[in-house]
């Protein structure tokens, strides 16, 4: 007896064992069909296999087949019978009902299946879910939301689903229901990184983003000491690059909640590497008034005429009375805090100015002597203060000296950015002095530097060596050309100038040509020479448009009608030229930006 019923029980065994290859072999035969488009096989296995079990994939592969074959009374059959045997999967068959009917055209049976889905999920919410998401990749996200509406009514919670409605609003092009899910959410988990992340995938239109202030601000007068609002307006105006509106915002926030203006500083500094120097003027000087006796104060001060430099050093020409009113400015933080740990920066930047634009060589080195005897503890601004140094040489004509101290830095900071930026300087040097060799090998390492500005820069230069050597014995042209840029670094703009004009008559057929046209007008830019900027920009352009330098040439060309010579209509055809022939250039959003201003749009 006990034998027998052993026999029994690996008999089950065995059977149910095979039973289940078999319908493996089935689901794998259905998929081969299925990958070659051979329907008519596909179909025959995928409706045995349903009738044995659900699977989500094989169903939406058995509708694919039937549209593609058009076995549409087969289908029906199908799906009638399944709903009323399977009835825990009866939503699935009503959804993929509903795409075979709208594949056939009859668009309202199709919704009226779209319907009995959404009734057939019952209370189960995490089935809605999912059929929500199926809605959206077949691409009907009004479908999807009246799913997830419908598990909002059935559970009786306006708080689920809100990402998911959100995702939805947005294909379904309502933006004011997209921007209320997200807030919702936020406010409710105060989660600002995922409202962010979301609203910055999804506020592309100015439209969009217009509303997305406005409905801020109203959310903030309206609950005015809720700091998540706040946050989120503060972070969009710095994404827009407004930093005047995320100043106010950032302002009344530091004012309720007591940060004692760190926040405000952080804005300031983000600012200044978005170069927007009039701003951040603005903040660190509301920070120096606000904040007299705070910690910060000291450093305020010092960015606040650091701003002011960055401003004067960027408008054409510069003139030397502002770069006076700039070292007057230091001095007196000098003098009121005296030579410290506090204002070795400004020491430090007081060398720069006196150097580069006052010509007073000495008296740079004097104070840069004076900060690095205040700061010696301070490994990494004495080596700051070594690579000006080596600057101050290279500017006085003696590259020997310089290069002396560059590479006491490169060993000082072997591993580290300072480091990396002592080696660049030398290889510029090594150009500078025709040496490309030499300075390639050093560039070709820095390449792969961890600073992506070094690498960049290095990068640029490298391809410029080795775009215009070997063309002759004697490299006579990228000498010339590399000498000019030496001048250049020395603030020796005419004598640049002169030699530009020297090398493009001399060499229209170069390579260096662009180079060389593209290098002149930036120079006389720099003079204020607008027209003859203007008419290198134009020859680049024409000649070489097509090349790297042409969406610079455009740019340029329009940011010099629009601000130098006041022909707003003139600037806003070049910057529309420049957004439609050049559409992955770097310059795009910005013309965007400048075009719209010109053409009078409110943004906001």
């Amino acid at each position: 007896m006990k034998k027998s019923l052993r026999w029994v029980l690996i008999y089950i065994l065995v059977s149910a064992g095979g039973g289940a290859a078999v319908a493996q072999s089935e689901k794998e035969m259905a998929e081969e069909y299925y990958k070659n488009g051979d329907c008519p096989k596909a179909l025959t296995y995928y409706s045995a296999l349903l009738k044995s079990s659900f699977e989500k994939v094989s169903l939406k592969n058995y509708t694919s087949c039937i549209i593609k074959t058009k076995a549409w009374s087969d289908a029906e059959s199908f799906y009638k019978k399944q709903i009323k045997n399977d009835a825990p999967n009866a939503a699935w068959y009503y959804l993929y009902w509903g795409v075979l009917l709208e594949a056939q055209g009859k668009v309202q049976e199709a919704g009226k299946k779209s319907d009995q889905a959404i009734a057939a999920s019952g209370a189960r919410t995490e089935l809605k879910r999912e059929m929500a998401e199926e809605f959206r990749a077949i691409n009907k996200p009004e479908w999807a939301k009246n799913i997830l509406l419908d598990a909002r009514a059935a559970t009786k919670r306006t708080d689920i689903f809100q990402l998911e409605l959100a995702s939805v609003y947005r294909d379904l092009n309502d933006p004011e229901k997209m921007i209320d899910e997200l807030l919702s959410y936020g406010m409710r988990y105060q989660n600002t990184e995922v409202v962010q992340n979301m609203l910055q995938d999804f506020t592309k239109d100015e439209k969009e983003q217009s509303l997305l202030e406005k409905v801020l601000y109203d959310k903030i007068q309206k609950f005015p000491n809720e700091g998540f609002y706040n946050e989120l307006l503060i972070w969009y105006q710095i994404q827009r690059k407004d930093f005047y509106k995320a100043f106010v915002q950032e302002r009344a926030l530091d004012k309720r909640f007591k940060h004692n203006g760190a926040r405000l500083y952080n804005l300031g500094q983000l600012a200044l590497q978005n170069l927007d120097y009039t701003n951040a003027g603005l903040i660190f000087d509301h920070l120096v008034k606000e904040y007299p006796k705070g910690q910060l104060y000291p450093v305020a001060r010092r960015m606040a005429i650091f701003a002011r430099e960055e401003q004067v050093k960027n408008t054409y020409p510069i003139k030397r009375s502002e770069v006076q009113k700039l070292l007057g400015q230091y001095q007196q933080l000098v003098d009121e805090l005296g030579v410290n740990a506090r204002t070795i920066e400004a020491l430090r930047n007081m060398a720069i100015l006196n150097a580069f634009y006052m010509d007073d060589f000495k008296k740079a080195i004097d104070i840069l002597q004076t900060a690095i005897e205040a700061g010696k503890h301070e490994k990494n601004f004495v080596d700051k203060c070594k690579l000006d140094l080596g600057d101050i040489y290279l500017l006085q004509g003696e590259p020997w000296e310089a290069t002396l101290v560059y590479s006491q830095v490169e060993k000082s900071q072997k591993d580290d950015v300072l480091g990396y930026e002592a080696k660049l300087r030398n290889a510029k040097l090594h150009y500078y002095k025709g040496e490309f060799l030499l300075a390639k090998a050093v560039l070709d390492i820095l390449k792969h530097a961890t600073s992506r500005e070094i690498a960049n820069d290095a990068n640029e230069l490298s391809l410029l060596i080795m775009d215009n050597t070997g063309l002759d014995t004697f490299e006579t042209a990228m000498r010339q050309y590399s000498s000019v840029e030496l001048l250049l670094f020395q603030n020796k703009k005419f004598e640049a100038i002169d030699s530009l004009k020297s090398l493009y008559q001399r060499y229209q057929n170069h390579s260096l040509t662009d180079e060389i046209l593209w290098l002149r007008a930036r120079t006389y830019i720099k003079l204020d020479s607008n027209q003859q900027a203007l008419e290198d920009l134009k020859l680049l352009y024409s000649k070489f448009g097509h090349d790297i330098y042409g969406d610079n040439a455009l740019f340029e060309m329009a940011k010099l009608y629009q601000e130098k010579l006041n022909d707003k209509d003139q600037a806003m055809k070049l910057y529309q030229e420049l957004m439609e022939k050049y559409p992955g250039s770097i310059f795009v959003a910005e013309s965007r930006k400048r075009f719209r201003n010109l053409r009078g749009d409110v943004i906001n």
